[in-house]
Parts: structure tokens; C-alpha cells; sequence
């Protein structure tokens, strides 16, 4: 009986273990907060930011960024531009559409004029596995605001020249009519190992044509020392670590 117990441990102990801790996509922010107070350098441009002045986030000099659209085309100031978002690696679409809740909706999912709701605001509402991922901080990176509304729910890919479209020193690049969206180097293994995490410990498919992307940036850009420090501090709060980093 012992030895059935013992290779059922084992067993258990090759899954990855998930968030159980925070449900919150909210509160996760919250929490990230503090998880960078000293680190407050965005993911996708390496800008600084400060919460000092919300209506300027941004430190733009520290980067070289330069909005792709300063005004919106009614004319107001691009308010995603001045500010930091908490931007999933992994869209919530990725592993959203996997739930009933976001394809078809809920019973529960029903506005006060009667007219039914599906997709994220559902699943958010009604499923708590959903909610677990959603707030999954392993999966969630601050980015400017203009950058996390291109980027959208694009795949990560490569995307040819270098139209430098926020800046000549921001390498980050967005083709809109392919839905793809192509980081700068230095954060490409950070983007696999996420990828990797959440095929690991909740199941998520990645394409094979994804996966040979995504080997490809996990060697080429390894571990670096804040990734490590990163992993540690939500560890501290989710109680889970990300396997791939060490």
C-alpha cells in the first residue's frame, strides 16, 4: 500500500501547481505594485514609469518613446499613451476560449436590460478557474498603455524591417493586417517561458510552429537576474513558482 502511495506522490509531484491563491485580475494588480516598486521599467519599450503623476506615467526621455498615435481621432489626448497597463503575456483570449462561459456565455450572464453576454467579462464573472488564470501574475508584465492596446491579442511572431513605430530606439513592432506582434530580443525568452509555464500547469496547447519559436527565444535569451528575483516574489504571494526560470 505504501509503495502505491509513494509512486502516487510522484505522480503528483510532475504537474506543475497552479494560482489557488489570488482570484482577483484586480487585486493582482495590486499586488504587482509592490512586486515592482523596484523595478519600475516597462516589458515591451524599457521605459520608466512612476505612479507619482497619473496623468504621466511615462517617462518617455528614458526611452526614447514616442507615441504612435499622441491624440485619438476625436481629438483627446491618447490617454493609453501617458499611462501603464498590466498587460497579459498570454492573452486572456488564448486561454479564455477554452471555457464554455466565453464562447456561449452563462445563465448568470445577463444584463439588467435582458441582452445576454459571452467572452471575458463572463468567464470573470462565473468561472472560477478562469479567474485564477486571469490573475495569474506569472503571466502579467507592465507595459505603456498605447503598446498593450496594439498588441492586442495578437501571437508573438517575426515581422519584417523595422518600422520603429513608437520610437527608433523602441524595438517593438506591430503588423496589424497579420494580427502578430514581434518584441525586442532581450525579452523574448521571458515571453517563451511563460508560454511554457502555462502549457505546464494549466494545459494550454501551443502550436508546434509556436513551440519551435519559442525554443528557439528560450536559448537565445536565457534567464536573466530579475526574472529570478521576479519569480520569487510571486512565488511569495501565489505560493507557485515558474518551473522554467533557474
Amino acid at each position: 500500500m505504501k509503495k502505491y502511495i509513494l509512486i502516487l506522490i510522484l505522480l503528483l509531484s510532475l504537474f506543475a501547481q497552479a494560482n489557488s491563491t489570488i482570484d482577483s485580475f484586480s487585486k493582482s494588480k495590486k499586488l504587482l505594485k509592490e512586486i515592482y516598486k523596484d523595478h519600475q521599467i516597462t516589458f515591451y519599450a524599457n521605459c520608466k514609469y512612476s505612479y507619482k503623476d497619473k496623468n504621466n506615467m511615462i517617462d518617455r526621455q528614458s526611452c526614447g518613446y514616442t507615441p504612435r498615435n499622441e491624440y485619438t481621432k476625436s481629438g483627446k489626448v491618447n490617454k493609453r499613451a501617458r499611462r501603464i497597463e498590466w498587460e497579459h503575456v498570454i492573452p486572456a483570449e488564448n486561454f479564455g476560449r477554452q471555457f464554455t462561459c466565453w464562447r456561449e456565455g452563462d445563465s448568470q450572464c445577463v444584463k439588467s436590460n435582458g441582452k445576454a453576454y459571452k467572452g471575458r467579462k463572463c468567464c470573470s464573472k462565473v468561472n472560477k478557474q478562469f479567474k485564477l488564470m486571469e490573475a495569474d501574475m506569472h503571466n502579467l508584465v507592465p507595459a505603456i498603455g498605447e503598446l498593450n492596446a496594439d498588441r492586442s491579442n495578437f501571437r508573438y511572431g517575426i515581422i519584417e524591417g523595422e518600422k520603429r513605430a513608437y520610437g527608433k530606439d523602441i524595438d517593438f513592432e506591430v503588423d496589424f493586417k497579420a494580427r502578430r506582434a514581434e518584441p525586442k530580443d532581450d525579452i523574448r525568452g521571458n515571453i517563451a517561458r511563460t508560454y511554457f509555464y502555462f502549457e505546464d500547469t494549466y494545459g494550454m496547447k501551443i502550436s508546434k510552429q509556436e513551440r519551435q519559436l519559442f525554443n528557439a527565444w528560450d536559448k537565445l535569451d536565457p534567464v536573466d537576474e530579475w526574472e529570478i528575483e521576479r519569480n520569487k516574489r510571486i512565488e511569495s504571494i501565489l505560493e507557485n513558482l515558474n518551473r522554467f526560470i533557474k
